[in-house]
């Protein structure tokens, strides 16, 4: 039992190593961060500025905050901070590896000790090692679905704001102020930059990538288009107000009549996993061929697939854009 233990702990540790030691081959060098602040309190336009107060605000940012190994290895291949931000978690690329990699070793080590056959240890540290990264993207979706649900009413207080005679940017303020997060953070977040003296347009392409939303980048769209041709803004924001309200409630409808489709979807893809635990639980044997002779296993690859083409099929039927 003890050396079914140390191997996944050998590999773990070994695996760290690794990436730390690719992570410091691909590191490179960074503009100090207080340099930077210094630029944008001065006004300068250098490059190095501009890019960090566009990535992040540099002046709301720690000047000790160093980018770590995790962070610049995974630089290389996009922006995985996005991900946190848009969750709107205090998390990190460090703190989330490190909570993946205890869940996962808490996994591996309790198949051990509760006597599940060795096959399936990986099996079970794989899913306990992907609840943080689950959560994360739960937290995600919703924040985004929340903020969705919040737009048309912001879009209607910006137009009784300009109807009153106020600057789009009183608008801004006013949503910040007045309706509740998500998106009193993202409209407050723009204020703010246009009293640092970025220019609008920036401010709101930086707010699309922020927050994936059709309807927003619909928003941003008009609003540019109508500083750059003029026309009545509050008209404008009314009109995509009461279209965003039309989806909505078009969308409604749409889950209503495919909510038995959902369900059953839901049920046919979750019984081979039920019927696998309660046959494992019964007779564990009987099962275990499946993992040890050559056509269970090419059986089990095989109904892994179907299981997959099935879901995206079902997915493909239920999950109608509107």
């Amino acid at each position: 039992m003890l050396s079914q233990l140390l191997i996944p702990l050998a590999v773990f540790v070994g695996v760290s190593a690794l990436v730390g030691a690719v992570a410091m081959l691909l590191r490179a060098p960074h503009t100090s961060r207080m340099e930077d602040r210094l630029e944008l309190l001065a006004g300068s336009t250098t490059a190095a500025a501009k890019e960090s107060l566009k990535q992040s605000s540099v002046l709301a940012q720690p000047l000790d905050k160093t980018p770590n190994l995790f962070d610049r290895f995974f630089e290389r291949f996009g922006n995985i901070n996005l991900l946190f931000e848009q969750a709107d978690v205090s998390l990190t690329l460090t703190k989330l590896a490190a909570v993946t990699g205890v869940l996962a070793l808490v996994g591996m080590f309790f198949s051990v000790l509760l006597g599940i056959h060795p096959v399936l240890a990986p099996l079970v540290s794989l899913m306990l090692g992907s609840l943080p990264l689950v959560w994360l993207l739960y937290r995600r979706r919703r924040r985004l679905k929340t903020f969705a649900a919040q737009l048309p009413e912001a879009l209607e207080m910006l137009a009784r704001s300009l109807r009153a005679g106020q600057s789009i940017g009183f608008g801004f303020n006013l949503v910040a102020n007045e309706m509740p997060p998500p998106i009193s953070k993202e409209f407050g977040r723009v204020f703010e930059e246009q009293n640092l003296g970025i220019p609008l347009e920036e401010s709101l392409e930086d707010l699309t990538n922020r927050v994936p939303n059709l309807d927003l980048k619909f928003f941003a769209t008009a609003l540019i288009l109508q500083r750059q041709t003029g026309g009545d803004l509050a008209e404008i924001l009314d009109k995509i107000g009461s279209l965003i309200r039309d989806r909505f409630r078009i969308w409604g409808q749409v889950q209503a009549l495919t909510g038995e489709g959902r369900l059953s979807g839901t049920v046919l893809l979750a019984l081979p996993v039920v019927l696998f635990l309660a046959v494992y639980q019964l007779n564990p044997a009987y099962v275990m061929i499946l993992f040890t002779d050559p056509l269970g296993k090419k059986m089990l690859v095989a109904a892994i697939i179907m299981q997959l083409l099935g879901a995206l099929v079902i997915r493909k039927i239920v999950n109608i854009k509107v």
